[in-house]
């Protein structure tokens, strides 16, 4: 009686399946789309995010500033402010610390 070898076909055919089955569980968690790729992207999504909002609070108040120093409204006391700040400028009652 001889014994029959086990056909090579059905073995090949797992192995395939398995490499198969490997990369995809490989490409789904580090892939260029995977799942460690998206956190990455929505950490990156909420960084950007606080920052555009810290941008337009910025903008909201140069925004602001710009208007109290137009012809239209004037703040006399941020006109006063900028000119000390920017100027150097200075009262004559006033004492000044270095």
């Amino acid at each position: 009686m001889s014994r029959k070898r086990p056909s090579f076909g059905p073995v090949m055919y797992f192995a395939i399946a398995g490499t198969f089955g490997v990369y995809l569980t490989f490409a789904a968690v580090q892939g260029e789309y995977g799942l460690f790729n998206r956190i990455q992207i929505e950490a990156d999504a909420q960084m950007l995010g606080a920052e555009r909002d810290r941008l337009a609070a910025e903008l909201a108040e140069i925004e602001n500033r710009t208007r109290r120093l137009s012809d239209g409204y004037l703040d006399l006391d941020l006109l006063d402010q900028q000119a000390r700040d920017v100027l150097g400028y200075a009262r004559a009652d006033e004492i000044i610390l270095r």
